[in-house]
C-alpha cells in the first residue's frame, strides 16, 4: 500500500516539475500531494492506533495553502489575463 501512495507522490512531483509555465497546474499538483501527504497520514496514526488531532492540523493548513494560491492566481488573471509565466516578467508581480 505505501508503494501505491508513494507513486502518485513522485507522479505529482513530476506534473508539478514539468509543468512550471502554467499556474493552476501547478496548483492543482500541489494539492494532490498535499491530498497524498493527507492520506499518508491518516494511515499513520491509523496504524500506531494514536489521536487524529495532527490530521485536523495538517488539513487547515492545507485549506490555507489552497486558498492563498487561488488568490494569487485570481489577481495574475486580473491583472495579466493569463496564468502563464512566460507572457510577463516575474518582477512584475
Amino acid at each position: 500500500m505505501l508503494k501505491v501512495f508513494c507513486m502518485m507522490f513522485f507522479c505529482g512531483l513530476w506534473v508539478f516539475s514539468s509543468k512550471r509555465k502554467h499556474l493552476l497546474m501547478t496548483l492543482l499538483s500541489l494539492e494532490f500531494i498535499i491530498l497524498v501527504l493527507f492520506i499518508i497520514l491518516y494511515y499513520y496514526c491509523m496504524m500506531m492506533s494514536s489521536e487524529l488531532y495532527m490530521t485536523m492540523f495538517f488539513l487547515s493548513f492545507a485549506v490555507c495553502e489552497g486558498t492563498l494560491g487561488l488568490s494569487i492566481l485570481v489577481s495574475m488573471i486580473r491583472t495579466h489575463g493569463n496564468d502563464y509565466f512566460n507572457s510577463f516578467g516575474l518582477l512584475q508581480c
